[in-house]
C-alpha cells in the first residue's frame, strides 16, 4: 500500500489557528488557508528604491534534515526549490521533496505555512487560492485529496502566489518545515514552465489498483493554473521595539508610538515631566521622518490600566493624551491633523490580574499615537542609527541575505533546558529585519515538548500580542542600548495575524530541529545582540554572519 499524506488535516501551526490555520503537505503542496481580510493590500508595486538589476541564478537552492509530523515520526526530508519565476500575472513556486526514511500511515507536516517575503518591504504573499480555499498548483491524485510519498521517491511541485514589484529581485521563503530559504533570485519569465507532458502521480495514486511509488521514482502531478478567478492574499510584517520609555509598533501601513505613562507623568498626574517632554520630542521627529507624506493624520490615544473606576480612567487618559498632542504639534507644525481619543482601560496590551499584575498594569498605562506610512516607501530608512529620532521607531533597511545552507550554519553558544539543548547560530540580515536561527535537540530517551512558554519563558507585563507561539519569549537585545525587538508578525488582515517563527512541537529522542524567530534590524553599527531565549536564558555576544 502507498504510504500517503493529508493535505487537509486540521491540524493548526504557528500563524493564528483561526483564521491562518492550515496544514501542509509533506510536500507542502496542499495548503489549505484564509488569509483574506479587510485590511487594504500593501501596494507591492510601488517599491521606490533602486534595487540590485539582476541577481545570479544557482538553482536548485536545497534544505535538509527532520520536520515535525503530526504523528511523531518526524522523517529526515530533503527540500529543494529549483525555480521562482514571475510572469505578468503571478509567482511559481517550483520545488521538490524527498523523503529519507520510511513512513506509516497518513502525514501532515507541522509549521509554518508556504509565505514568500519581500524583506526589504515586509511584503508577504501566501498562495493563490480558488473560492474552496484550495491552492493552484500540483494537483492530488487521489480521489481523497492525498499525495503519494515513498522513501528515497522525489516529488515535484509547483505553487502560485501574487505577483511581487519588477523592483524586487530576491525573496524569503518559509514553509518547507526547515527554516527560513532567503536569497531566493525570482526569474523573470515571458511564459512559466510548461506543465509536465506525461505526470506518473496519476498513475501512482494510491487508490485501488495504483502502484505504489519507489525509490528512485521521481514523480510529477498535474497542475492547475490560476484561472481568473484566485483569490489573491497579500499582507505585511508587523514588529514590535520595546525601550524604558517607550515602544513602537510597525504594523504594515500603520506605525504606532507607545509612551509609557509611568515614566511620562506622575501618579494621577496629566503633565509631563522635564525628561518626558524631551522624548515626546524625539518621538515628534520619528513621526516626521516615517509618516507618508501624503496622509498627516495623527491620532493620539491615552490609556489606563484595570483599576479605578471608568468615568475616571476615561478622563485621566483623555487629558493625558491632550497633553502630548500640544508638545506633538508644537514640535510639527500646523501641516498634520490631530484626532484625540481617551479609552481608559479598555483595549490593555497585557493581561492583568496574573501573577506579574504589576507589571501588566504599568505596560497598559500609556499614551499611544499613531500614523500612517507607506509600506512600500524606503527612502530614508538608514541603515545606521539616527540620534535624533526615538531608537523604537528607527527602521534600518539592508540589502536581502544570500542563501544560507545548514551545513554553514555554525554554532556560536550552547544552552541546555531540562531535557532539551539549545545550540544558536549566527544571526542574520535579511533586509529590514533579522533572523536568528537555532537548533533544539531532544537529549533523553523518551519524546519531550519543552514547555517554553511559562513563566521562564516570558517576561512579566509582556504585551500578549507579541509573544504568542512556544518561542514567544525570546527577544533580541542591543548591547549598548535599552531597545529589545520581539518576534516579528504576519499581518494579513484585521484579526489574521501570527507570530513569523517556528512552533516547537513533540521532539523525537535525539532529534535536532532547526528553528527561526524574525526580528526588526538593528543598525549596522550593531555587531552582535544578545539573546533573551525563553527559558533558556540570556545569551550574550550573537555575532551577525553579514
Amino acid at each position: 500500500m502507498s504510504l500517503t499524506t493529508d493535505p487537509r488535516a486540521a491540524r493548526g501551526l504557528a500563524v493564528t489557528a483561526a483564521v491562518l490555520a492550515a496544514t501542509t503537505a509533506l510536500t507542502s503542496c496542499g495548503v489549505v488557508r484564509d488569509l483574506t481580510g479587510d485590511r487594504e493590500d500593501p501596494d507591492t508595486e510601488n517599491v521606490d528604491e533602486p534595487r540590485e538589476e539582476e541577481v545570479e541564478a544557482d538553482f536548485p537552492y536545497t534544505r535538509e534534515g527532520p520536520i515535525f509530523l503530526d504523528t511523531g515520526q518526524d522523517v529526515e526530508t530533503t527540500f529543494s526549490v529549483t525555480g521562482l519565476e514571475r510572469t505578468d500575472d503571478h509567482m511559481v513556486l517550483h520545488y521538490e521533496t524527498t523523503i529519507r526514511a520510511p513512513l506509516r500511515g497518513s502525514n501532515t507536516t507541522l509549521g509554518l505555512p508556504p509565505i514568500l517575503v519581500d524583506p526589504v518591504s515586509g511584503v508577504t504573499a501566501g498562495p493563490l487560492q480558488d473560492g474552496s480555499d484550495a491552492p493552484y498548483g500540483s494537483v492530488p491524485p487521489r480521489s481523497d485529496g492525498l499525495f503519494p510519498v515513498e522513501t528515497d521517491a522525489t516529488n515535484v511541485h509547483r505553487l502560485y502566489f501574487p505577483r511581487f514589484s519588477d523592483d524586487v529581485t530576491e525573496l524569503t521563503y518559509v514553509g518547507s518545515g526547515l527554516g527560513a530559504m532567503t536569497g531566493l533570485p525570482i526569474q523573470d519569465v515571458d511564459e512559466e514552465r510548461s506543465d509536465p507532458e506525461d505526470p506518473n502521480g496519476a498513475d501512482m495514486g494510491g487508490d485501488a489498483g495504483d502502484p505504489a511509488p519507489e525509490a528512485g521514482d521521481v514523480i510529477e502531478f498535474e497542475n492547475r493554473r490560476p484561472d481568473g478567478d484566485q483569490v489573491e492574499m497579500v499582507g505585511g510584517l508587523e514588529s514590535f521595539v520595546d525601550s524604558e520609555t517607550t515602544s513602537t509598533t510597525r504594523d504594515g501601513d500603520t506605525e504606532t508610538v507607545a509612551l509609557k505613562a509611568d515614566v511620562m507623568f506622575e501618579f494621577d498626574e496629566a503633565e509631563l515631566t522635564g525628561e518626558a517632554e524631551e522624548v515626546v520630542r524625539e518621538a515628534a521627529a520619528s513621526v516626521g521622518n516615517n509618516i507618508d507624506p501624503d496622509q498627516r493624520e495623527i491620532t493620539v490615544i491615552g490609556h489606563t490600566d484595570g483599576k479605578g473606576a471608568d468615568d475616571y480612567n476615561e478622563t485621566l487618559s483623555e487629558e493625558r493624551a491632550e497633553t502630548v498632542r500640544e508638545v506633538l504639534e508644537e514640535e510639527l507644525g500646523g501641516d498634520f491633523t490631530f484626532e484625540l481619543e481617551g479609552r481608559g482601560a479598555d483595549e490593555p496590551v497585557a493581561e492583568e490580574g496574573g501573577s506579574d499584575d504589576e507589571e501588566a498594569r504599568a505596560r497598559n498605562r500609556r499614551v499611544e499615537f499613531e500614523y500612517p506610512v507607506d509600506p512600500a516607501d524606503i527612502d530614508g530608512q538608514s541603515a545606521e542609527r539616527d540620534e535624533d529620532v526615538l531608537g523604537s521607531s528607527d527602521r534600518n533597511v539592508f540589502p536581502p541575505a544570500d542563501f544560507i545552507e545548514e551545513a554553514d550554519a555554525e554554532i556560536v553558544a550552547t544552552e541546555t533546558y531540562e531535557d532539551v539543548q539549545l545550540d544558536v547560530h549566527p544571526l542574520v540580515r535579511d533586509g529590514a529585519y533579522v533572523i536568528s536561527t537555532v537548533s533544539l535537540t531532544n537529549t533523553s530517551d523518551d519524546p519531550v515538548t519543552p514547555d517554553l512558554t511559562g513563566e521562564d519563558g516570558v517576561l512579566p507585563g509582556a504585551p500578549a500580542d507579541f509573544t504568542d507561539g512556544t518561542l514567544g519569549g525570546f527577544q533580541l537585545l542591543e548591547p549598548d542600548s535599552d531597545l529589545a525587538r520581539y518576534i516579528t508578525y504576519f499581518q494579513f488582515g484585521e484579526g489574521s495575524m501570527g507570530p513569523f517563527a517556528d512552533e516547537v512541537h513533540e521532539m523525537q529522542p535525539g532529534n535536532s530541529y532547526q528553528l527561526i524567530a524574525v526580528f526588526s534590524a538593528p543598525p549596522s553599527e550593531v555587531g552582535d545582540m544578545t539573546l533573551r531565549a525563553g527559558p533558556f536564558g540570556e545569551i550574550e555576544g550573537v555575532p551577525f554572519s553579514n
